[in-house]
């Protein structure tokens, strides 16, 4: 319409200016268009997705957990993302600001991977398996819904919306059992490693009964401000929606796997083992690095970084003078009781001490530093035992809720406080916490950069964080930088360990093998990763992937701005824009090398 009025009045203004301000006009629809297209789309997915909207702060929908894993949500879903991606091909490109067009990317790529997620041919590979022991809702949710998780439990009404959310969750865990048999007929099931694993955390949360349960913490402490009747009330049915309603469908779902479905599972545990599983590995080495890269590429950069990272490895054993192998060297690691915390309490507040180091020269690489609070925390006793040896948590937008930093603390005596300095700049500063929270408050951004996520970017991020130890004067000890070795030794290995499983059909014990053999790792820790890369196949290949593309532009830049190269310029470069796909990313860094060359 305002194009239109704007032609009408042709005669009444002057040819260069109607011409300036007809491509203004243009302009601006354009990137009004994006932006209301991004509102839309948005809110579409915080209705069809409750938890995310919870996790932002936003309380419309949280009296429901939603429909996932259902025909409904899967349809929703996919007719949603066609209208995105049809919708936003309509838009010009090239009338976008430079901002917008990178949003415009990042969109296209994402709305393209939900769509050929959501194929039927997909679905009947993926949907058909609803639980793992990693990303399992019985692993993830009771943590969320503890009074310690992103849930609020301030008001009655909090209160009342977990209950609610409780009953729905109890018809998830029947479509779960829907699901799994319907991959029964197909013949596409998970292996019997995972079965096992999600029947031993179903077993741990059924034990603890009613007012042990994980689920029952929030009527132990209450907030000021509900009355005692409230309590009463609250607490009487909090016990018996666990009685009555988590416990006996915690039941039915172990008692199915245990009884119905492990007799059929498969015992190879690749994909490469699984009707379909070919084509399914391929789309996710595709989603997780956001490269085109076959199985067999990343197996061969896998190998290459592992060869390079063991000879930084043996420089190490030289400098503190150990006389023996490398392999003597990493048993020596593995085994030597002053590597080891001694408890929980020392190990979590040796965290702290660190992030205090990290906090006093983080300036110096970075101009923009998060409002919301880092606190760190060890994983609860119902998921350490299969949990990694680390993960972030995110705050909420308004700092209100701070980041959590989880560090593995089960089975002390295989863990190793060399590590402890890398691990910290992954998950914490400024590893994943800078990288989704500085995001997640910046408004001016669209939601789905806000608050989406792209494996390659986010954990190349904290693989790349973890490389500026120097610049933040970290890891001076050598038993430190050679934790940092390790780290970066595990992500090179996941590259050669999650194909080799996958897509070679290397054996569970077969990949434990290979990374005791190429690190220090424990044989606990070792199993956890493996039985990981199982669970979840691909996720482990975008570390290496990520952090490779982010250091390889660094270094571009490096060279090619010379004394005009700011590291605190370059990481708001990567980090202001939200998580990117590795190729948008790439073409972002470009576009700033040629403006400050050009300044």
């Amino acid at each position: 319409m305002r194009l239109a009025l704007l032609l009408a009045s042709v005669a009444l203004v002057a040819p260069a200016t109607l011409l300036a301000q007809t491509a203004a006009a243009i302009q601006a629809d354009a990137n009004g268009e994006l932006k209301k297209l991004f509102h839309e789309s948005d809110e579409e997915q915080l209705r069809l997705n409750p938890l995310s909207a919870i996790f932002r702060g936003d309380m419309r929908y949280a009296d429901r957990l939603g429909e996932f894993g259902t025909d409904a949500y899967y349809n929703a879903s996919r007719a949603a993302a066609e209208r995105d991606l049809q919708r936003l091909r309509a838009i010009d490109r090239a009338r976008l600001t430079p901002t917008n067009q990178i949003a415009y990317d990042v969109f296209e790529f994402q709305t393209l991977d939900t769509i050929e997620s959501l194929k039927p041919e997909m679905l009947a590979l993926t949907a058909v398996r609803p639980v793992d022991h990693f990303f399992g809702f019985h692993v993830f949710y009771p943590g969320f819904a503890s009074g310690k998780g992103a849930a609020p439990f301030k008001t009655v009404q909090d209160y009342e919306n977990n209950l609610k959310r409780h009953r729905d969750y109890v018809k998830a865990i029947d479509v779960a059992i829907m699901r799994f048999r319907q991959g029964m007929a197909s013949g596409v099931v998970q292996p019997k490693l995972v079965v096992n694993n999600v029947i031993d955390q179903l077993n741990l949360q059924i034990d603890q009964g009613v007012e042990g349960s994980t689920f029952y913490l929030p009527v132990k402490a209450f907030p000021d401000g509900i009355s005692a009747a409230d309590r009463t009330r609250l607490t009487a049915e909090y016990a018996a929606t666990l009685k009555d309603g988590i416990l006996p469908a915690y039941v039915r779902l172990r008692d199915f796997l245990k009884n119905e479905y492990l007799p059929v599972a498969r015992e190879g545990h690749g994909l490469v083992h699984m009707k379909g599983g070919d084509k399914l590995y391929a789309y996710l080495v595709r989603n997780n690095t956001t490269l085109d890269m076959t199985p067999e590429q990343v197996h061969q950069l896998g190998l290459s970084e592992v060869a390079r990272i063991k000879n930084d490895m043996e420089a190490i054993r030289t400098r503190v003078g150990f006389t023996g192998t490398l392999s003597q060297f990493f048993e020596h690691l593995r085994t030597d009781a002053k590597f080891k915390p001694k408890d929980r309490e020392g190990y979590l507040q040796a965290y702290y001490a660190i992030g205090k180091r990290v906090d006093a020269r983080i300036r110096e690489q970075f101009s923009t530093i998060p409002k919301t609070p880092l606190e760190i925390r060890y994983y609860e006793p119902y998921r350490e035992k299969t949990s990694a040896g680390g993960s972030y948590e995110p705050g909420s937008p308004d700092g209100k809720r701070p980041g959590v930093f989880y560090f593995n603390a089960y089975d002390l005596p295989s863990r190793s406080l060399n590590g402890m300095e890398t691990l910290y700049l992954h998950e914490g500063a400024p590893g994943h916490h800078f990288q989704i929270a500085l995001a997640m408050e910046n408004a001016e951004l669209p939601a789905f950069m806000r608050f989406g996520g792209v494996t390659a970017y986010s954990e190349g991020w904290g693989l790349y964080a973890e490389q500026l130890w120097k610049e933040l004067g970290m890891e001076t000890d050598p038993y430190q930088r050679m934790g940092g070795l390790q780290d970066e030794m595990l992500r090179a290995m996941r590259l050669v360990v999650d194909t080799g499983i996958h897509a070679k059909g290397w054996t569970r014990d077969q990949a434990i093998a290979y990374m005791l053999g190429n690190s220090s790792m424990s044989r606990t820790e070792a199993t956890a990763e493996v039985e990981r890369y199982i669970a979840i196949p691909g996720q482990a290949l975008a570390y290496k992937v990520g952090q490779l593309t982010i250091s390889r532009v660094k270094a571009k830049a490096q060279k090619e701005l010379g004394a005009k190269f700011d590291p605190r310029d370059f990481h708001a470069q990567v980090l202001m824009t939200g998580a990117l796909p590795m190729a948008v990313l790439e073409k972002k860094i470009d576009n700033w090398i040629a403006a400050r060359k050009a300044a």
